[in-house]
Parts: structure tokens; C-alpha cells; sequence
């Protein structure tokens, strides 16, 4: 809707209906084009007055024809800049006489006032400055900054609000006249892009080499990114400084290249991400579909996993044991060129060692990555805000994260209630993230990872000091994980924050977080059924939880039903030797270990004696109703996987041998009530039939998929009962292992099928990385 379409409006009419206003805008308006493109619709509208930032927004003020003044602001919200999202737009009529208003209408320096506004996340490459960057005649040809008001880093380099450049680490960089032209043309895409640059002012690239590779640099070569290239395609291994931290990289298509960053980082089996040139090379490798496609080549550009192609060309040590390939496109100008001109795909993992934080500075890349790399691709644009790649998976009821990072962060989720106080929930112990909730909005942090090293630790306590100090918020609630040792930890993390000591403390069950994390982000109240399974989780009995059925809401939740409880001998020491809790199980299951069962004779008898002792008279071993870890048990088991490198690799490898395997029956195993009247799904009946199929000589994969059939539909009979005890037909999953695609869309589809409303999660992801999100709500609805 617009003038355009309207019936021209005489003079006499446009004077007699004269209105001024003043029009409040929340959202993301900040960074993303919304100043002159309020700038142009008022002039296409004929209005006077202003527009400009603050701290809380965008604030208009505009005299001119009433009817004009409404088509205005219908165009306002429904023909927005491609990275703007309105949340609110508010109206007020002010008195038409005594205004100081512009006789044109203009753009006014920002205001800084109380509140918060939102705050654009990065965004990848646009299509105009793409075209620019590979055009030899234009001024900012092949440079790796080049940016404007629909693309480009936003979040990273953000210290202070409102979002102009003197806020931002761009503001050591003094514009050139040229620059500094696009900069207050209102009619320019570079208008107030406060990132914008170019090669005679903006940041710079250099490349350092260690002295063993410096033959290899090619002299004759256009730049020192051409440079980089040629030493990737000669198998060196890089530190590359990008949007929000380094990456290291090499040469995804080279073996040995990648066994020697394998060793080097001391990661031998987690998988590593890819990054291809463009979605022809992507094709080339993956299998890709039209919803892939696009979320590959949306503004976020996440990593995402998708399935090999036969015959492609990336290392099979890239991804071993595992059922697809974590591909990304490039998202910076630098990424763009590099890829160019390596003319491959190449390895782009975070540039940190095993579970740290990712570098952010060029000293600390240097201090922590030096043992690594044969040389760095530097850059020297501050970046304030590190944040890690994002990563997806498509799946039968949509894509999800598994971590939401860089493209998605700060953005908030929003949720369908008013938070009567701010609140700040920590997260827990793995794939942590916090979560700030004021009003109606959750700000989700980026990944900040495993939370067993100081500087973790002090990554969370600096980011969540920032989240506090741009959003202008000051918690009087704090909500963390009800594990003991976690809390103690996190109150001297937060010790460090001022403000905090007032707060409330409230402990939240983490599989009840689990569950209130995918309500929030559908808008759910409850009750509902809810499905949280997982690794662990510290249970309200005192024992690990992991495989649990909860009659949940918001407030509360009642346990009841879960997988029936086995040990863990060694308690975490099991977790990363599956090969303990198999040996648990099947003692358990079968009194003595069957002689055709091979995987735990390679186990020294010392150590056998001592798990079986450990499982008997539970010493050192906690009983866990885990579905993570009972996964864990039957890969190794199957002897898919016996000792874990990375969390849930043994249950990671156990669905991709499952995947290969299609239209399988499942075992025969019904749930059971215990003396108390709570669903249990039997784990030592299922491990045993498992077992007894295995040693009867039935492939590993054909077990392992009817071990995930079996697990969905003792799943669905479990929900089925549950639901005719309880009345209650709405059913959400949640958890880590919801990232198990064929759990996942078995149970989805089965509940659907049976006529049950599935939530499911499409913006936060199941596992832990949204566990803080269910616990500030809780503590919300708890005040």
C-alpha cells in the first residue's frame, strides 16, 4: 500500500487534513538500511520532519496529509529492508503548531537514552557487494572488507548502543572522502553501513608464514590472500582471522592434510566443518534440496549436515563415522576470495584447542594456535564480540539448530508472555550457553561451549557482562542448573559481574528446562507430555536423569515414567568408555558375560573385575536412567565404538550405521509400571535382546537400526499409555538426543500419525546449547 496506488489528493485537501506524529520503532532498525528507507518513504510521501536512532529504536517525527501520514506508516511495516525486523511500531498524535520541524524531511543524529533496542546479528555476504568485489573495475575489487547496509559484520564488532560507528571497533578507522560520501548519502546503500571501507582506509590482510613454508609462497601472486590459497592447496594449515574469531583450515580434499591437523589439535574423530566456493561445489559433494539450499544461502549462512554424495571428493577423515558432511558457504568477503582462489573445498573448524573458546585477538590466536598452523592469515579489525559458526540440521519435521551462534545471535526469541522480571539463567555444563529474558524478549547468548576450563569460564563471564551492558538489563533473578557442583561454579563466574549479588537464586531441573525450552519457543503453556532425553542430567532423586517422560507446564513437572535405571561405573569415566556400561548391562542382563560377546575381552581382566565390582555393590557407579548413555552401551557393544573422543560419539556412530539400514522390524518389548504406578522403558531387556541378536551373527547395522526402532516404538507405546492415564494428547520433545534424526522423526511421525499434537525445536536447539532458555521462563513464571 502507498500514495502511489491512492487517488491523487488535491492542494486544498492535502491542507485541510495536516497531522504530526511521532512514531516509535522496536526491532531490529538498527544497522540494517531502516534510516533512509524511512528517509525516501517520507519524501515519496511528501512529509516533513526527521528520523534517527536512540538506544531504544528508531524514533520518527513527521508532519504532512493525515491520509498520507497512514499510508506512510502502513509502508513503514510492510516494505521493510531485507534485514530489518519490526517487532512494534507505536503512533502518537502531537499538536500540530509549535513543532520546530525541518522544512524537508531529514536524518538527525542518533540519542542516547534508557532502554535497549535490538541489535542486527552478522550477516553474510550480499549480492551487490559480491558483484563489486570480483569486478576489476571497481574500487573495492578482491577486498576482504567490503560491506554495506545489508550485509557485513554487525554483532562482532558492536560494544555500545545506539549502533553507530563510534560504538563500534570500526570507529579506529577514519573514512576516506569517497568512503565518507556513501557514508551521508541517504540515497547510497553504504548510508550510515558503519563497517564501511575500502582498501585506502579500511582494515588490512598480511599473511605470516613459519620459515618451512615460505618457498612454497608464490611471489607472483596478486595478494597475500592468493598467497594463503596456494599454501592450502600445498597442504599447510592455516589460522585464519574471520568475522567473530579464527578458523584453522586446510585443504578438505587432502588426507594427509587433514590427519595432520587432526593430530595437531589433538581431535581425532569429532567431525570438522567444510566450506565450499558456491552451491555447485556444495552439489558436487551433497546431496541438497530446495530447503537446504536455502537456509545454506541465507544472511545467517549456518553450517549445515547434510548427506554425501557417492563418490565425492572430501577426505574421508573430514567426518569419520558419520552419516553426513558439515558444509558452509563462504560468509565474509575474505571467505569469498580465499575459496576463489583455492579452487576446493577447505576445512574451516574453530580455531581453538579441544573445547576452548575460539580465538578472538591476533595475540591470543598466536598464544594458543602456534603448535597448530604453519602460518596466519591475519587481519586488523577488532573484534569485540567472538562468536562461533552455527550449525543445522535438516530433518523430516524441519531444520533446527544444534548450535545457535553467528548469524542468529543477538536476535532474541520471542515469546508469547510478559516476564514480570529480568532474569539471567546460566545454562549448565556442556554446550552452555545463558540467557538474558526481559519483557517479552529471550536473548539467547552464541555458543559458549564446555564448561571444564577457566577460560570458558571467563569467555561466559565477559560475554554475559556485555549482553548486560548493551541491552541495558540488570537481573534481579539468576536461574541455573540444580547440579551442586555446577552452581557452586557458577557463582564465582559470577561473582565478577556487579549487580548480581541481590538476585534471587533459583535451581531449575534440567530436563524440566529441557521441556519448558521447546514450550517457550512454540508459545505452549502446557500442559503437556514431554520427552526429554539426553546424556545427563542431575534428577531431583539424586540420580542421573537422561531418559525421562514429564507431565510438565511452565511452573512444574511431575516425573513420570523414564528408561529403567543402570549403572555407570566409573560415573564420568563411563561416559567416555561406553565399553564400561556395556559390560554394566550385560552382567545385568545376563548374570555372566556370554562368551560370544568379543568387545570386552579386550578389556584387561584387572579393569573387567573391577567395572563389575564397581556395577555390583555401586561404588563410583551412579545409576543414570540416560537414554544417551544406553545408546552409548549398545554401540559398544556392537563394537561401533568403545571409547568416546567427543561427547556422544559412540551414539553419533551408532545412527549412521543405523541409517544404512532401511525397513527393519522392531525387538518385541513392552513398557512396564513399576510398585509406584511410573512408566519404565526396560533397558536391560532391550540391551539383552540387542545383545543376543548381535552374538546369533546379525550385522551391527541391521542391530543398531532395530535397536532405534525399537526405542521409537517402546517410545510411542509409552506416550500412548501415558496419555489415556493423564488426558493429555500434546507431546514435545526435547534433549540431545533429539538430534538422532531417526529418533527424532520415528517418534514425531509416529505421535502424528497416532493423532497427538508434536512440538518439536526449529530456532533453539534440543540439546544443551537451549537449556538456559527453559530456565529463565521457569524462573519467570516461578517469581
Amino acid at each position: 500500500m502507498g500514495a502511489q496506488h491512492a487517488a491523487p489528493l488535491g492542494q486544498d485537501q492535502l491542507l485541510a487534513n495536516v497531522r504530526y506524529e511521532h512514531i516509535h520503532i522496536d526491532g531490529i532498525v538498527q544497522g540494517v538500511g531502516f534510516r533512509p528507507f524511512v528517509y525516501r518513504l517520507a519524501k515519496r510521501y511528501g512529509l516533513r520532519g526527521w528520523v534517527r536512532n536512540s538506544s531504544q529504536g528508531v524514533d520518527i517525527r513527521a508532519l504532512g496529509n493525515g491520509s498520507l501520514l497512514d499510508d506512510f506508516a502502513v509502508s513503514l511495516s510492510t516494505e521493510v529492508p531485507p534485514l530489518a525486523r519490526i517487532t512494534n511500531i507505536r503512533r502518537e498524535t502531537l499538536p500540530p503548531d509549535g513543532h520546530d520541524l525541518p522544512l524537508d524531511f531529514v536524518i538527525v543524529e542518533s540519542k542516547d537514552e534508557s532502554g535497549f533496542t535490538l541489535v542486527s546479528p552478522d550477516v553474510a555476504t550480499c549480492k551487490d557487494c559480491l558483484r563489486e568485489l570480483f569486478d576489476p573495475n571497481d574500487r573495492r575489487y578482491r577486498y576482504p572488507f567490503i560491506n554495506c547496509t545489508n550485509c557485513g559484520p554487525r554483532f562482532s564488532i558492536i560494544q555500545s548502543l545506539p549502533y553507530d560507528r563510534p560504538n563500534t571497533t570500526m570507529r579506529i578507522f577514519p573514512m576516506c572522502d569517497d568512503c565518507r560520501g556513501e557514508y551521508e548519502d541517504p540515497m547510497n546503500r553504504r548510508f550510515h553501513a558503519q563497517p564501511n571501507a575500502c582498501p585506502a582506509c579500511g582494515p588490512e590482510v598480511w599473511l605470516e608464514v613459519k620459515p618451512a613454508w615460505k618457498s612454497i609462497v608464490p611471489q607472483d601472486a596478486v595478494d597475500d590472500i592468493a598467497r594463503a590459497a596456494a599454501l592450502l592447496r600445498n597442504g599447510a594449515i592455516l589460522a585464519i582471522k574471520g568475522l567473530g574469531g579464527f578458523h584453522l583450515a586446510c585443504d578438505a580434499t587432502n588426507q594427509a592434510a587433514v590427519a595432520k591437523l587432526r593430530e595437531r589439535k589433538t581431535r581425532p574423530h569429532k567431525p570438522l566443518a567444510v566450506m565450499a566456493q558456491n552451491l555447485d561445489a556444495v552439489r558436487e559433494c551433497c546431496v541438497l534440496s530446495a530447503e537446504e539450499e536455502s537456509l545454506l544461502t541465507s544472511p545467517a549462512a549456518p553450517v549445515l549436515l547434510l548427506m554425501p554424495k557417492l563418490g565425492h571428493n572430501i577426505a574421508p577423515n573430514v567426518a569419520p563415522g558419520q552419516r553426513t558432511i558439515g558444509v558452509m558457504l563462504p560468509y565474509t568477503p575474505l571467505h569469498h576470495i580465499l575459496l576463489r582462489d583455492a579452487g576446493r573445498p577447505l576445512v574451516m573448524t574453530s580455531g581453538n584447542r579441544q573445547d576452548e573458546p575460539i580465538a578472538r585477538t591476533n595475540e591470543e590466536a598466536r598464544e594458543k594456535l602456534d603448535s597448530i598452523v604453519d602460518g596466519y592469515l591475519w587481519h586488523n579489525r577488532p573484534i569485540y564480540n567472538r562468536i562461533d559458526d552455527s550449525v543445522w540440521i535438516p530433518s523430516q519435521v524441519g531444520a533446527f539448530p544444534i548450535r545457535r551462534s553467528r548469524g542468529y545471535v543477538p536476535y532474541p526469541i520471542m515469546l508469547n508472555f510478559e516476564s514480570p522480571e529480568t532474569v539471567l539463567a546460566v545454562g549448565s555444563q556442556m554446550k552452555n550457553t545463558f540467557c538474558l529474558l526481559d519483557s517479552h524478549y529471550a536473548f539467547l547468548s552464541q555458543h559458549i561451549g564446555e564448561m571444564d576450563y577457566l577460560g570458558t569460564w571467563q569467555f561466559f563471564s565477559e560475554s554475559a557482562g556485555r549482553f548486560m551492558n548493551l541491552f541495558r538489563l540488570h537481573p534481579s533473578v539468576v536461574a541455573y542448573d540444580m547440579h551442586p557442583d555446577f552452581g557452586e561454579t557458577a557463582e564465582a563466574a559470577l561473582a565478577s559481574l556487579p549487580g548480581l549479588e541481590d538476585a534471587r537464586r533459583v535451581q531449575i531441573q534440567h530436563h524440566h528446562a529441557h521441556i519448558a525450552s521447546c514450550l517457550a519457543e512454540n508459545g505452549v503453556a502446557g500442559p503437556v507430555i514431554g520427552l526429554a532425553f539426553d546424556g545427563t542430567g542431575y534428577g531431583s532423586d539424586g540420580t542421573i536423569w537422561g531418559g525421562e517422560f514429564l507431565l510438565a507446564d511452565l511452573r512444574g513437572y511431575e516425573r513420570i515414567g523414564h528408561i529403567s535405571t543402570f549403572p555407570l561405573p566409573g560415573g564420568d569415566t563411563a561416559i567416555r568408555n561406553p565399553y564400561r556400561t556395556a559390560l554394566a548391562l550385560l552382567h545385568r542382563a545376563f548374570g555372566d558375560v556370554p562368551e560370544e560377546v568379543n568387545f570386552w575381552k579386550r578389556v584387561p581382566e584387572v579393569e573387567r573385575n573391577l567395572i563389575l565390582a564397581q556395577a555390583e555393590k555401586g561404588l563410583n557407579a551412579p545409576l543414570t536412567s540416560s537414554c544417551g548413555r544406553l545408546f552409548d552401551a549398545v554401540s559398544a557393544m556392537l563394537e561401533i565404538c568403545s571409547d568416546s573422543t567427543y561427547e556422544g560419539q559412540a551414539a553419533i556412530e551408532l545412527e549412521a550405521q543405523a541409517a544404512r539400514v532401511k525397513h527393519v522390524e522392531p525387538y518385541f518389548v513392552e513398557p512396564k509400571m513399576d510398585a509406584f504406578g511410573t512408566l519404565l522403558l526396560p533397558a536391560e531387556t532391550v540391551f539383552r535382546i540387542v545383545t543376543e541378536d548381535f552374538v546369533a551373527g546379525m550385522p551391527a547395522a541391521v542391530v543398531a537400526a532395530r535397536f532405534h526402532r525399537t526405542m521409537v516404538e517402546l517410545s510411542l507405546m509409552a506416550v500412548e499409555m501415558l496419555s489415556r492415564k493423564y488426558g493429555v494428547r500434546e507431546i514435545v520433545l526435547s534433549g540431545g538426543c533429539f538430534q538422532n534424526r531417526i529418533l527424532l522423526e520415528g517418534l514425531a511421525g509416529g505421535l502424528k500419525r497416532r493423532g497427538f499434537k508434536v512440538y518439536t525445536h526449529h530456532n533453539v536447539p534440543p540439546g544443551d546449547g537451549g537449556i538456559s532458555l527453559g530456565q529463565a521462563v521457569v524462573a519467570s513464571i516461578r517469581h
